[in-house]
């Protein structure tokens, strides 16, 4: 890599300035603490840390190392080897100014670990099931001992205090059994092995390993803080920790999910949801103080509560993940490399011990892995790779060190062997996974769930997270409940119920509880045929006396990603859609879903199956449609119509060509993979006529349909449009229609069906 790639990262301006910093702290030292030193430490590791993190990143590293070596640069290791006055004038050991980029790092601390929280998938946990937790469990006991043992008989001038070898023991075997989940999921994630079968396992035997060590970290900080082996002060933590995960898990995953809506639906100031993410996370780290646990263990389990509530928006977690990875982390791994002197390994005997210290944790690690992996069922490549993802320790170790050297069981330099074997693991982990994976091959079955979700991906249904529903007191509304419910079922989605106009509270209120919409949508959403938990479907009603428009704009705000609208009326004239209609599109920016119930679903709003028909053209927007008619079918229990319109004005079928054939064989095939890989039945039709309309008319009165589903784009003028055709089979269909539109409205262009 050349140098002239390198320049812009930031490494070459922290050096110039560096000088400047350290003229500036020496004039201006003082008895008490400098806000200046603070914002210049802050800016130093910032910038030394990202660059350096970019290079990691460049040459097949995580940039966490990156982090912890810009650490290590600006401390006594590097430069306070070639320039000591200026490195003690930038970094003074005073307490004081010690204590207030510490009050940052600490902060770091619990953000880190509400990160790496929200980063744990429990459902693949949940999964891969016992064989994750056998290789857990034997990848860390067979390390731990290894590092207990070695903590038993390291010499009495590597400890802090001698007669506490015990904790310092402890302390140790965790620092050699625990793998750290961050780095493990980025870079089999980096790798594109995430959703490889044995990446699954490598990223759920992680997550469990984190958990039990932050559990195992708790009971050793409260054995610390008591000074001896309190059983009674073991038990207390013990049966805090488990009462405090217990409820964690049961009552605390509904309240997390009912704060985060209620911040984002309630409150109108900047960011609230990030604010009470960050306030859950304060109160559950001082929970955890309280009961004589480490705070990292409430950060923690906080993360993976905010990570499991379904309203969680990509842009709140990827604004909150910008702030930790580009300030936080920078600041508190280069505080750990800062700590650690790297100029105590020339002694000979400290240089030895850390090698030996490499030596068991790598071996410890990896065999514990390897055995485990064998044990839980796995082949020997799929135990090779496993044992070497397991095996990078990273910003898991460098925490654990961290606590131990602020509460006293760890020296300095027992510190510095801790972060050096962390540094040198991770390090030596992505080239043996690449190594171990490149020799793994994929079978038929991993093949196809790959090639399912990388389709799901790019697809609109699998991506939905909060879809709105706009009623009023209509027939068509109960229709529209229950189409909305199949399509929230499909994934467990909540979703929120507008009523709309003056007469629509009294009108819900007045029905049966069983007839409400509230009611329709969840008993839609249990009939909904999913792997991951049909029916269990959150819904909240709100009503509006204000007119459909308004109402819509008004939650609008609140981020739902799709609006289904089911009112008396749709259309007012032959071309226009009723104003209630285009003033609530217009409110819209998102995918609008216009449901318009008619034939026998006026009398049965609330069918058992659907018998649907989906007309197709090859475009994207065609292709939305279909994967809504897909997930309807799937959800609906009923029997799935493609119909494909080869119009005479179309210049492939006006030559009667193969190649417009042969498209259109293709457009029917894309279909049928796509009904396939829900385990849809499907029957494809072609029809050629030179109106489109006039063919998808046609297969309405000479087939069983009851509703017709159509992806369409919505016309750029001065009215709501999705073009002629969608206009025609909404006004002359006999039965029920459902429009999905895109977002965007686009220019006018010939119409395809």
């Amino acid at each position: 890599m050349q140098w002239s790639l390198l320049r812009p990262v930031g490494l070459v301006p922290a050096a110039l300035v560096l000088s400047t910093i350290a003229a500036s702290a020496g004039g201006g030292k003082a008895a008490g603490p400098s806000e200046f030193l603070l914002v210049a430490q802050i800016v130093l590791l910032i910038a030394v840390g990202r660059g350096l993190g970019e290079i990691m990143q460049r040459i097949g590293q995580p940039s966490v190392i990156g982090e912890l070596l810009a650490g290590i640069l600006l401390g006594p290791s590097l430069f306070g080897w070639i320039w000591p006055e200026a490195q003690a004038a930038i970094f003074p050991k005073t307490p004081e100014q010690k204590a207030m980029i510490d009050g940052v790092a600490q902060v770091g601390i619990l953000l880190l670990l509400l990160l790496t929280g929200m980063e744990t998938d429990l459902k693949l946990v949940r999964k891969i099931g016992k064989a994750a937790i056998a290789i857990s469990i034997s990848g860390i006991v067979v390390p731990f001992a290894c590092g207990f043992a070695l903590g038993e008989f390291l010499p009495d001038a590597l400890l802090p205090e001698p007669q506490a070898r015990l904790v310092a023991s402890l302390f140790m075997g965790t620092a050699l059994s625990i793998s750290s989940v961050k780095i493990v999921a980025v870079v089999v994630r980096e790798m594109n092995f995430m959703r490889r079968d044995v990446g699954q396992i490598i990223v759920a035997t992680a997550v469990i390993d984190d958990t039990i060590g932050w559990i195992i970290i708790a009971v050793i900080f409260s054995l610390a803080s008591q000074g001896t082996l309190d059983f009674a002060a073991v038990a207390k933590a013990v049966l805090g920790t488990l009462a405090f995960l217990v409820a964690s898990f049961t009552v605390g995953r509904r309240l997390v999910f009912h704060l985060i809506r209620w911040a984002n639906d309630t409150l109108v100031s900047t960011a609230p949801v990030i604010t009470v993410i960050l306030l859950l996370m304060g109160t559950m780290a001082l929970i955890t103080h309280l009961i004589g646990v480490h705070t990292v263990l409430g950060a923690f389990v906080a993360g993976i509560l905010v990570g499991e509530s379904p309203i969680l928006t990509r842009q709140i977690d990827e604004r909150l993940r910008g702030l930790i990875s580009s300030f936080f982390m920078p600041v508190f791994f280069g505080l750990a490399g800062l700590s650690a002197d790297l100029s105590v390994l020339r002694d000979p005997n400290l240089l030895m011990l850390t090698g030996l210290l490499v030596v068991i944790a790598s071996v410890g690690k990896f065999g514990g892995a390897f055995v485990g992996g064998t044990v839980g069922g796995l082949n020997y490549r799929e135990s090779l790779a496993l044992a070497s993802g397991m095996n990078a320790r990273g910003s898991t170790e460098v925490i654990i060190a961290t606590i131990g050297l602020s509460i006293g069981v760890l020296s300095q330099n027992l510190f510095t062997m801790i972060v050096t074997m962390a540094i040198v693991t991770t390090m030596a982990m992505p080239p043996m996974l690449r190594a171990a994976l490149a020799r793994l091959p994929m079978n038929k079955d991993e093949k196809e769930r790959l090639d399912r979700e990388e389709f799901e991906k790019r697809g609109f249904v699998a991506n939905l997270e909060r879809p709105l529903l706009a009623v009023d007191e209509s027939v068509n509304a109960t229709f529209a409940a229950h189409i909305a419910g199949l399509i929230a079922g499909m994934r467990g989605l909540p979703i929120t119920v507008l009523h709309v106009g003056r007469r629509a509270k009294q009108q819900e209120e007045s029905r049966d509880e069983e007839e409400s919409h509230e009611a329709v949508v969840k008993k839609a959403a249990v009939s909904a045929n999913s792997d991951e938990g049909a029916g269990h479907v959150d819904v909240v009603t709100r009503a509006r006396k204000a007119s459909l428009g308004e109402a819509v704009a008004e939650e609008a705000r609140k981020g739902f990603d799709l609006l289904v609208v089911g009112v008396d009326k749709v259309a007012a004239s032959k071309d226009r859609f009723d104003r209630k209609i285009e003033d609530a599109a217009a409110k819209f920016d998102g995918p609008l879903a216009l449901v318009a119930a008619k034939g026998k679903h006026l009398k049965q709003p609330m069918p058992e199956a659907l018998n649907i028909l989906v007309p197709v053209s090859g475009s994207g927007v065609s292709k939305r449609g279909a994967e809504v008619a897909v997930a309807l079918t799937q959800a609906g229990s009923g029997s799935l119509r493609v119909v494909y319109v080869a119009t005479t004005r179309d210049k492939g079928a006006q030559r009667g060509a193969s190649r417009g054939l042969n498209q259109e064989a293709g457009i029917l095939k894309d279909a049928s993979d796509l009904a396939a890989r829900y385990d849809v039945d499907i029957t494809t039709t072609l029809r050629v006529n030179r109106a489109p309309e006039a063919a998808i008319l046609r297969e309405i009165d000479t087939t069983d349909v009851d509703l017709v589903v159509m992806g369409v784009d919505r016309i750029q003028a001065d009215h709501l449009s999705f073009g002629g055709v969608a206009d025609a089979v909404l006004r002359q269909s006999k039965v029920s229609v459902l429009l999905v539109s895109s977002g965007e409205a686009r220019q006018a262009s010939v119409e395809k069906a």
